[in-house]
């Protein structure tokens, strides 16, 4: 596979490194004749995205996680809505154009095209033999790759080792056996073992199911096993049912027999129940007439019963009425004897009135006189307050105004004290301005004293006479409260005399009432002190009268009661000595009895006949599971021979599929490749690093009890020390060029033994922990690859410059920047 040009569309390694969107690289004019061709630039500048683009495969090793497409998406390394990969490359004298297309807008979907460069100049979608034809799927695509170029893991393992890649020696033994059996063209092997481990697991499959059948089989057999022991003795149980059913129906023919009996005897006596249902009814009609005629005179004598309540009623109401009346009458009666009792007291107050008036006018004067000499002398503790208020107030301004005029002395007495006082500095001295300005000041300070001292005379005259106006006039609420309490008093008897007076007309209109309620008591022939004969009710003459007719009324139907009674019951005697002289009525009970005794006897016959039915029916069935266990041994028989010979090519295909396994066939081949590995490796190491160190491929382990097992190491032996170790016991830079001898011996070992040879081979940054002696080793080592192995030429990253100086061609990153970005490295 040899890469022939590369375009780049959205990644993010060229964006950030290059600041572009589009990078496309010209492998054919930059690597033109040159057998190691070098990447160079900054950290950074995107050359690790480079080398991860120049194969086929849906990958970028030092990004995925694993080997393969499995462990790695593009989706985290493009940034644009619509990203591309557009790779040429050769293989076998054959050029391929890969085109990727990674889609993030809306929903993400990722494309892949291969295609061939047909005779005509023009390319058109891979097509392989069974069919498959590149459509833009990623499925098709990496099927298409691997038929050309081989599987991913044997690619990125042998001819491409990515920056972090893992070495061999870290590999577990089924990872390094399945790389090596893919290295070693071992895939048909491995198909057929995978084969094979299909047909035993179908194989299995169907065991299960047989072993199922054989379960159902067991299953059935016990069932019909556990019938069959139900059903034992139901040939007995045939004759036995048929002997019940015989009595059954000799039964039923019995209770039939007796049964048609009593209906004989039962139609013999209906002559005689005719006649005595005939005087049943009879009876019942004497017995009814007689209701209905003593229930109308009972109805009569109801009728008579509600008469007399009634005219009860009556009278009680016309007594309750009176009485009620006269009740009212003696209470308005007591009223006004009440009310008549005081009228000696009216006749008093109608006298003493006009008097009580004229006392109460002269007091309320007397009251209205006080109050203006209470309200006098309100006004006069006002004015009082007021000219005490005023006096204070000249006070604490004549001690202000003789405190100023203390200081304005003070300060004029200054004037003589002064140091300046006579000389050219007493115009210009604050302190004598100040006292000249008291000086003027003194006379108004006197003045004001002299004014406030006249104001304080002429108030504290008005004062004195307030004073003694207020000692006149003190008296006057205790003689305002004294007038005021005897105006009341003379009010409320004024009030008292006025209200007798004013009852002095209903007094007369009592006298007049009193007299017509003595009328009325006297019109109801009670008098004054009837009141308890009037508790005992007095008929009238209508009422006696229609009282003595209801008596009569009610004793005449008393008599028709007494003589329908005789009447009815005298015939019903006579019926009942005719119902005697019958015969005996028919026991119906004995029929009934009869009845159930032949439906019971119907019921033991069906039973008996479903009981013989069943056990025929079992007799029958008995047999059917006798033919079918003796057909079931024979099925069982056979379904165990089917389970045998499964199992038999159960185990030949295991066996077999263990033959073609990593542990088999494939082993055998890994130890016959190990030593021509070994030998590459060692080729490798003795021409770039001398002979210190040779190594050897082992495939059988030892155990911690001393046993072989199958297992993978790299045994590496230093000729200068004499000892053997692990290579995963060496220094990281001697792991680091061991390793890479292994790698490229693999990829000899494929150029010379499998036929499956790539053009170039792909390294990135795989010197960093040699020393400078050791990197130009390195170099010696790629160039006697491209020698043994027949590459034509090897792509390496580094950041060596004497590595890099050492190439034939370098293709350098830092040219392919944006014009506006600035250098930061060669």
């Amino acid at each position: 596979m040899q890469p022939l040009s590369l375009t780049l569309k959205g990644f993010r390694g060229i964006r950030d490194g290059l600041g572009r969107d589009v990078l496309t690289l010209d492998f054919e004019r930059l690597a033109d004749g040159a057998d190691l061709v070098a990447i160079v630039g900054a950290n950074g500048r995107g050359k690790t995205t480079v080398m991860d683009n120049m194969h086929p495969y849906l990958t970028m090793p030092s990004r995925a996680g694993a080997a393969g497409p499995g462990g790695f998406s593009y989706y985290d390394h493009v940034c644009l809505p619509e990203n591309e990969k557009d790779l040429i490359w050769a293989h076998d004298g054959r050029s391929y154009r890969s085109q990727v297309v990674v889609r993030l807008n809306g929903r993400r979907k990722t494309e892949a095209f291969l295609f061939v460069l047909a005779c005509n100049g023009a390319w058109k979608p891979m097509a392989l033999d069974d069919g498959t034809v590149s459509d833009g799927k990623v499925e098709t695509y990496t099927r298409c790759v691997e038929s050309i170029c081989g599987s991913a893991d044997t690619f990125f393992t042998s001819v491409f080792s990515a920056q972090g890649k893992r070495q061999l020696s870290t590999y577990r033994n089924a990872e390094i056996k399945t790389l090596l059996a893919d290295l070693l063209g071992q895939e048909e092997i491995r198909a057929l073992g995978q084969k094979a481990a299909e047909t035993a697991r179908l194989l299995k499959t169907g065991l299960a199911a047989i072993r199922q059948e054989q379960a159902s089989l067991d299953e059935e057999a016990q069932r019909i096993e556990g019938e069959r022991r139900r059903l034992d003795g139901a040939q007995a149980c045939v004759a036995q049912s048929l002997s019940t059913r015989q009595a059954a129906h000799a039964e039923q023919e019995s209770a039939r027999t007796q049964h048609a009996q009593l209906i004989a005897e039962r139609e013999q006596a209906q002559g005689v129940e005719a006649r005595r249902r005939q005087l049943q009814g009879e009876c019942q009609a004497v017995i009814q007439a007689g209701k209905e005629a003593i229930e109308a005179l009972l109805a009569q004598d109801r009728g008579e019963q509600q008469r007399l309540e009634r005219l009860e009623q009556r009278i009680a109401q016309r007594v309750g009425q009176e009485r009620n009346r006269r009740h009212v009458l003696q209470n308005q009666r007591r009223q006004c004897l009440t009310l008549l009792a005081g009228a000696q007291a009216v006749r008093r107050g109608e006298r003493r009135l006009p008097l009580a008036e004229r006392v109460l006018s002269l007091r309320s004067a007397q009251v209205g006189t006080w109050r203006e000499h209470v309200q006098r002398l309100t006004q006069c503790q006002a004015a009082e307050r007021m000219a005490q208020q005023k006096l204070s107030g000249i006070e604490r301004e004549a001690g202000q105004v003789a405190l100023k005029a203390e200081e304005l002395g003070r300060r004029f007495g200054l004037t003589g004290e002064v140091p300046c006082a006579g000389t050219d500095l007493q115009g210009q001295c604050k302190l004598l301005n100040d006292a000249r300005e008291a000086q003027a000041l003194i006379p108004s300070a006197e003045g004001t004293i002299q004014r406030l001292g006249r104001q304080k005379s002429t108030v504290q005259k008005e004062l004195d006479a307030l004073r003694e106006q207020h000692e006149a006039l003190s008296a006057a609420p205790q003689a305002l409260a004294r007038a005021e309490h005897r105006a009341e008093c003379a009010r409320a008897r004024a009030s008292q005399f006025a209200l007798l007076a004013a009852q002095a007309g209903e007094m007369a209109r009592a006298g007049t009432t009193l007299a017509e309620i003595d009328q009325e008591l006297t019109e109801l022939g009670t008098g004054l002190g009837a009141d308890v004969a009037a508790d005992q009710p007095v008929e009238m003459p209508e009422e006696a009268a229609e009282r003595q007719q209801i008596g009569a009324t009610r004793q005449a139907i008393a008599y028709q009661h007494e003589q329908q009674a005789k009447h009815y019951r005298a015939t019903l005697d006579r019926l009942k000595q005719a119902l005697v002289a019958l015969p005996a009525p028919y026991d119906e009970q004995r029929l009934i009895d009869a009845q159930t005794r032949m439906e019971q006897a119907a019921q033991s016959v069906t039973a008996a006949e479903q009981a013989h039915l069943n056990a025929v029916r079992d007799a029958e069935t008995l047999g059917v599971l006798m033919q079918q266990a003796t057909a079931l041994v024979g099925r069982q028989a056979r379904v165990a021979s089917r389970i045998a010979h499964v199992e038999t090519e159960l185990g030949n295909w295991n066996l077999f599929a263990k033959c073609m396994s990593n542990d088999g066939l494939i082993a055998l081949a890994i130890d016959d490749a190990g030593p021509a590995l070994s030998a590459l490796a060692n080729d490798l190491l003795l021409a770039c690093y001398g002979p210190r160190f040779t190594v050897s491929i082992e495939t059988l382990v030892e155990t911690g009890k001393g046993e072989q097992k199958e297992g993978f190491d790299i045994l590496v032996h230093d000729g200068e020390s004499g000892e053997s170790k692990s290579v995963g016991l060496m220094s990281g830079g001697e792991r680091v060029w061991i390793n890479e001898c292994l790698i490229r011996a693999v990829a000899l070992y494929l150029a010379q033994h499998t036929g499956r040879r790539y053009g170039a081979l792909f390294s990135d940054e795989a010197d960093g922990p040699l020393d400078p002696e050791r990197k130009r080793m390195f170099m010696a080592m790629k160039r006697e690859v491209l020698r043994l192995g027949g590459y034509q030429r090897e792509f390496f990253v580094s950041q060596t410059p004497e590595l890099t100086a050492m190439a034939d061609a370098v293709i350098d990153m830092d040219l392919h920047r944006e014009p506006h970005e600035v250098s930061t490295g060669a």
